[in-house]
């Protein structure tokens, strides 16, 4: 045989060299060899093996399934469907909780139609660790192109034979939030849903009924009555819900009352119907769109997540580590083998820097007002109290819950509870931007300490237009010449509009934007939950720069971003980093993260100017021409600040209040406060009140009973109540 072919071979030359020379007679030789019993190929035009699986892994690495099925061979694709080519992987994906793969060719084998390649895998998993496998790929040449020979012991080979791949999970308990002293602000805990049937109530017991749901639900006994006044007797009515361990203190109590109805459930529970629901957050079941992206993550699936506030923040520490067995089972569900195991680790609790009591009274103060209160440690950052209203009671998240009847009606809410104004709210600032335009003035020096100017009902600098002041519209007589400090303590609205008209005209165009960009409005805090950058830009006409002078035009902030710069003013000029998380630890264990105070940057005001703007704030208060010092001077606390009554094309003014204190106690440290209530009208007559509450409250916890606020018959009992009608019967 082997003498026949050399005989041809030699032929094949000699014709060869007859028609052109050895490079023609090379080229037949290739063909005659590809004509040799078997199929027909042409080796000079065949593709690299190793770069055949090199695409394949790559892909896989990338999980772009859809191209690992692509480079199969059609027996294969004739086995395995591209959708449960994809299923297998995916599946595969999730048991291991697999968040990346690296790959390595090993070694290749090249014959003249087929070829194995060598390679192993090294899966890196978020429970388990790194899984490696060294497996086998082998390639057919089909039409000049190597296909794979694809069988699922590709994926891994413990998977042949039917085998399938099963995670037992083991899941520590979600992590509490506490307040900054220790006192739970969510749970897992037994809790009770409170409800009515008016039906039910017997009208000798109503009055107590309502005494006592209202003591357990922080409402007021008219709200719960006007809730089913109009509902029919078989309605049941829901009105809150408290603690387990509440529940069989008042065992006693509730159950002597017709009417009430209660529902124990166990779940992740908010107490008081949500301590600060806005910083805390809430929780919900995984959605179909990110499970795969969960399970990857360790997850099982069916636990509950955080969906917003400190609950979304801190997920990885309030879920703790997910430990996890993995096992191959057989087609009849018998263990084969354990593949990889991991242990559980306890979850962290997040203790924030909210204190409770006082966050509870300052939620109670808000009447029916939409806005919101801020607190923040003037020489830290730490927030103490952030109050969103209208609030929200997150327990109504909770499925098992039966007054989860009311989540529809929470969450079509035009008033939009579930947005917190405090770090999302974005305002015109009005006049409390005028401490800007002060610092800008002072600092460019077109203007300083003793300037003077007279400040009429009108203003007419500009041509063909006329502004009025407040004095105007009051009907009260223009203040006359007034410093520059004095018009901050009077709140002068034509000087200030001087002072954006000369920085425009001496050119200053940018002067005013820059100071509120260096005071830290229009761009986000830097908080741990959820906030808002506003709207910052820079005029584009005098008109434009006389109206940011003032606070008003298309500037936008948020009370969180004021309340930074307030506290910075108080300080002598630096802005931190707001924070909400005092601690994270587990339990009885030394904490991974404490506060610290994190400087973002200085006023950039120098020291004497800021002593101005300060003694300034400080007269809104004592000069008997503030525009704070009716309501604020008697407070036995010293404290600076400035009103705001923010013009709004949606309706009635925004009411402002922003300022800090100077008690200078070591125990207690001062505060910075901002106080912000939508459509309620003057800084001064409306939102300045709330700010003394504030005060009062964080270094007394009472209330002065002679001061209360605007809106109320008594300390937190609103004057007049809104009826909350409710329509859902009895289940």
């Amino acid at each position: 045989m082997k003498k026949k072919i050399w005989i041809a071979l030699i032929l094949i030359t000699s014709i060869s060299a007859c028609n052109g020379g050895v490079t023609s007679a090379l080229t037949q030789t290739a063909d005659v060899t590809a004509t040799l019993p078997g199929p027909s190929i042409n080796l000079t035009q065949t593709p690299d093996v190793q770069a055949i699986a090199d695409e394949f892994l790559g892909a896989w690495q990338n999980e772009e399934y859809d191209k690992m099925y692509e480079q199969l061979t059609l027996l294969s694709k004739d086995a395995v469907t591209l959708e449960d080519f994809s299923i297998l992987y995916s599946q595969a994906a999730v048991a291991m909780t697999l968040q990346g793969l690296e790959y390595q060719i090993l070694s290749t084998l090249t014959k003249p139609t087929s070829a194995d390649v060598s390679y192993r895998v090294t899966f890196k998993t978020t429970l388990l660790g790194e899984i490696t496998r060294d497996m086998m790929m082998n390639l057919s040449l089909v039409n000049s192109d190597w296909q794979v020979q694809w069988e699922v012991g590709m994926i891994l080979p413990e998977l042949r034979g039917g085998n399938v791949l099963e995670l037992k999970y083991k899941i520590p308990a979600r992590g509490n939030i506490y307040d900054k002293d220790g006192h739970a602000l969510v749970a897992q805990d037994d809790a009770v849903a409170l409800g009515v049937v008016p039906g039910w109530i017997e009208p000798d017991q109503e009055n107590y009924m309502l005494r006592v749901l209202a003591d357990l639900s922080n409402l007021q006994a008219d709200d719960i009555r006007q809730m089913y006044e109009y509902a029919q007797p078989d309605w049941y009515i829901p009105v809150g819900e408290i603690s387990a361990e509440v529940a069989a203190q008042m065992q006693g109590t509730l159950s002597s009352l017709s009417g009430v109805l209660m529902t124990p459930f166990r779940s992740r529970y908010y107490y008081e119907g949500g301590i600060a629901p806005h910083v805390v957050g809430y929780v919900l079941s995984i959605s179909q769109e990110v499970l795969e992206e969960y399970q990857r993550k360790g997850y099982r699936g069916d636990e509950k997540i955080g969906a917003d506030g400190l609950e979304q923040w801190g997920e990885e520490y309030l879920a703790g580590r997910h430990g996890a067995s993995l096992y191959v089972k057989d087609s009849q569900g018998q263990i084969v083998t354990l593949l990889a195991s991991s242990e559980s680790e306890p979850a962290y609790s997040i203790y924030s820097t909210i204190e409770k009591d006082y966050q509870l009274k300052l939620q109670q103060s808000m009447g029916e007002f939409n806005g919101a209160v801020v607190v923040v440690e003037v020489e830290t950052g730490r927030v103490l109290a952030m109050v969103s209203s209208p609030t929200y009671d997150p327990n109504l998240f909770e499925p098992t819950n039966k007054n989860n009847i009311l989540l529809g009606e929470m969450l079509t809410d035009p008033e939009l509870p579930l947005y917190n104004r405090a770090a999302q709210g974005v305002y015109p600032l009005g006049s409390v931007f005028k401490i800007i335009t002060m610092a800008t003035a002072l600092e460019t020096g077109i203007y300083g300490e003793s300037s003077s100017y007279y400040c009429g009902s009108t203003f007419t600098e500009l041509a063909g237009e006329t502004l009025y002041d407040w004095t105007y519209e009051k009907e009260l007589p223009p203040s006359g010449d007034l410093t520059l400090p004095e018009g901050l303590m009077r709140s002068c609205n034509p000087w200030f509009w001087h002072i954006g008209l000369e920085l425009w005209n001496q050119g200053y165009t940018t002067s005013l934007t820059d100071m509120a960009f260096a005071f830290g409005l229009g761009e986000q805090t830097g908080i741990e939950i959820s906030d808002q950058a506003g709207n910052l830009v820079y005029p584009e006409s005098d008109r434009e720069n006389v109206q940011l002078a003032i606070g008003q035009g298309t500037m936008q902030v948020t009370p969180l971003q004021v309340a930074m710069f307030i506290a910075a003013i108080g300080n002598g000029g630096t802005i931190y980093r707001p924070g909400v998380v005092e601690t994270i630890a587990p339990l009885d264990d030394n904490p991974i993260y404490e506060f610290e105070p994190e400087i973002v940057s200085q006023l950039p005001v120098t020291e004497e100017n800021l002593r101005i703007i300060q003694e300034a704030m400080r007269s809104v208060i004592t000069d008997g021409h503030g525009t704070a010092h009716y309501e604020l001077a008697t407070l036995q606390v010293r404290v600076a600040g400035k009103t705001g009554t923010a013009e709004n094309p949606n309706g009635d003014s925004h009411a402002w209040f922003a300022g800090y204190t100077l008690n200078n106690n070591p125990d207690r440290p001062d505060i910075a406060v901002v106080v912000i209530l939508e459509n309620a009208g003057e800084g001064s007559k409306m939102a300045a009140p709330l700010f003394r509450r504030a005060v009062s409250l964080y270094f007394s916890y009472n209330v002065d009973p002679a001061w209360t606020l605007p809106w109320e018959a008594s300390p937190y009992i609103i004057a007049s109540p809104t009826p909350i009608p409710s329509e859902t019967p009895v289940e």
